[in-house]
Formats: structure tokens, C-alpha cells, sequence
């Protein structure tokens, strides 16, 4: 006898419905090359913190790498880079341990195949622009990988409904903080740039490439961009120590002369 299948599956609409939502993020001032990277993700949680975040930590990596290094010390922006680097290879191990421990269960409790979802992965080819967004397209891979193995566990009540929730939450949040964190610290070297602006000599034209990270890149998103960048709301402290790690003026590489008002 023929199966019969007797329920309606998703074509394709789930994901059509999460990108509707999400307006494009605006690269068109972005110059740099990028590698095209093929991802995929299953879950509901991969997918819309893609969605949501990527792009975010994207503009603002890049700003911080490439176009705040046109005028301030690279000292600091080292230290902005490391920072970023470091709490993202912090919630990296923490999904590497999570995955572990949820291998470890299943090994422990007899269970040889792992749920899966009925809707359409969301495919797509991902271009790249740096070892970072590199490495913060693995972290949101990992989360993605995750979540069917914590439904797998509730299902077969290894763990609870509640312990899954709460799990789910917390690393869904530690993903989402590193996207916010960079977009932070990039939006801090902005006004570090603007009050470069505001102390420099009169008559002092700047360099282009002054002229050119002022004119092309200072300006806050608006429009299209602005309504892809989440809130400030959603930032929390993640980032709060890079006040103690930027300067109150961060000097320009050629920076003007001490007592410069």
C-alpha cells in the first residue's frame, strides 16, 4: 500500500515569511571583496538570527577594521578586534561543550537518530568579509546544529521542556550579544572619529582617506539600513567594558599636535 500522506508540509512559505520581514541591509558603500560561502540553515533560531544578526555584525566589523583604521590609532583598534574575537570564541565554546553534552546523552540513553524539521532549510550563499564575519557565520552554524538535538532530549524526556527553554534562551542571547557588542563599539569609534573632527586645528583639511571614511561611512544608517540594525534596547551590557578599554579621545595615527583644541 502507497503511504499516504495526510499532512500539509512547508514549500518554502516559513522562509519566505522571515525574510519579508527583515529589510535588506544596505552594503552599497561596502568596497571590499567578499568569499561566497554556502550555508544552510534548519532551525527557527538559525534562521532569524541570521537573518537579523549577520549582516549587523558585518557593517560593523568592517567599520571598526577597515574604515575607523583610516584615522585612529591602531593600537585601540586592535584591542576593539581582540575584544570582539574574544567573546566570540567564549560563546564558540560554549556551543562546542553544549553539542557535547547533548552527543554525551544520547550516547547514554540509546537514542540514534535526532529530530528533524519539516520545513525548508533556508539555503543561501553568503558573501563573506572577513575572518570574523568567517568565524561568526560558524557560531550561528553551531547554534543551528544545536537546537534538534535539545528537542530531541525533551522529546525523549531526558531533560525537560523548562531546562530546554532556558538553554535555548541563554545561548540564543550570548549569539545575539556579539552582534550587537561589534555594532556598539563600531558606533563608539564613530564619535571617537566626529571628535577628531571637532579638535582638529582650523585650516587642517584631513587627508583623503579622512575625507573619504568621513563622507562614505560616518553616517548612521537610515531608511532601509537603520531598520536592519536591531535596538539599542537590545544591546545590554555585553559590551560595557569597552569604555575601559577606548580612551576618552582615541588619537589619529597622524594625530595633530598635544594641546590642540
Amino acid at each position: 500500500m502507497a503511504d499516504i500522506d495526510f499532512v500539509k508540509h512547508d514549500q518554502g512559505g516559513v522562509n519566505a515569511r522571515i525574510l519579508a520581514k527583515e529589510t535588506k541591509a544596505d552594503f552599497r558603500r561596502v568596497e571590499a571583496a567578499s568569499l561566497k560561502i554556502k550555508a544552510s540553515f534548519s532551525s527557527a533560531e538559525g534562521k532569524r538570527l541570521f537573518i537579523r544578526y549577520f549582516n549587523t555584525f558585518q557593517l560593523g566589523i568592517h567599520f571598526i577594521s577597515v574604515i575607523s583604521r583610516t584615522r585612529l590609532n591602531h593600537d585601540d583598534v586592535n584591542k576593539v578586534e581582540t575584544l570582539i574575537r574574544s567573546q566570540m570564541d567564549k560563546v564558540a565554546e560554549e556551543l562546542n561543550k553544549a553539542i557535547d553534552g547533548a552527543e554525551a546523552l544520547f550516547h547514554a540513553n540509546g537514542i540514534t537518530s535526532t529530530a528533524t524539521y519539516d520545513t525548508v532549510p533556508l539555503d543561501l550563499e553568503v558573501g563573506v568579509l572577513s575572518s570574523s564575519s568567517r568565524r561568526y557565520l560558524e557560531v550561528l552554524g553551531k547554534l543551528d546544529q544545536l537546537m534538534p538535538l535539545l528537542q530531541t532530549l525533551e522529546i525523549h524526556e531526558v531533560i525537560t521542556q523548562q531546562a530546554v527553554d532556558v538553554e535555548r534562551a541563554a545561548l540564543k542571547r550570548k549569539v545575539r550579544d556579539v552582534a550587537n557588542g561589534a555594532r556598539n563599539l563600531a558606533t563608539r569609534l564613530r564619535r571617537e572619529m566626529n571628535a577628531l573632527d571637532v579638535r582638529r586645528p582650523a585650516g587642517d583639511g584631513g587627508s583623503s582617506a579622512d575625507a573619504e571614511s568621513q563622507n562614505a561611512d560616518e553616517r548612521q544608517p537610515t531608511g532601509e539600513a537603520a531598520a536592519s540594525i536591531p535596538s539599542e534596547a537590545d544591546a545590554g551590557q555585553d559590551m560595557a567594558v569597552a569604555e575601559d578599554i577606548l580612551p576618552s579621545s582615541s588619537p589619529v595615527t597622524d594625530a595633530a599636535p598635544a594641546g590642540a583644541a
